[in-house]
């Protein structure tokens, strides 16, 4: 079973989920704060060139399967065009109602 993201704890994080499902790049840039950050396996990355390559351009999916840390912490079903699905792990930090760093890597 999984959460939608409107039930996810971090209202923050519940609408990045959204905007990633809704393929809404404008609501997702809206949620990140100037000179956020982001890694993917434990590297950092360009977070530009990551989501449109990784979420936009690839037509990515998440499928939440459990959350902690009140929400800032997800076990995700992740899919998009180029990969296909796997299971990833996805960590936020969110200051001042904005994501300023999320975190990626397979589960």
């Amino acid at each position: 079973m999984t959460i939608a993201p409107g039930k996810l704890s971090d209202p923050i994080v519940g609408a990045f989920v959204s905007a990633v499902n809704a393929h809404d790049k404008a609501a997702f840039v809206a949620l990140m704060a100037p000179g956020a950050t982001m890694s993917d396996d434990g590297t950092d990355r360009d977070v530009d060139d990551w989501v449109d390559r990784e979420i936009f351009s690839s037509n990515g999916h998440m499928s939440v399967r459990s959350e902690t840390d009140g929400g800032r912490a997800l076990v995700v079903d992740y899919r998009n065009d180029t990969w296909g699905e796997m299971r990833t792990a996805w960590r936020f930090t969110v200051e001042d109602g904005l994501i300023t760093r999320f975190e990626t890597g397979q589960a």
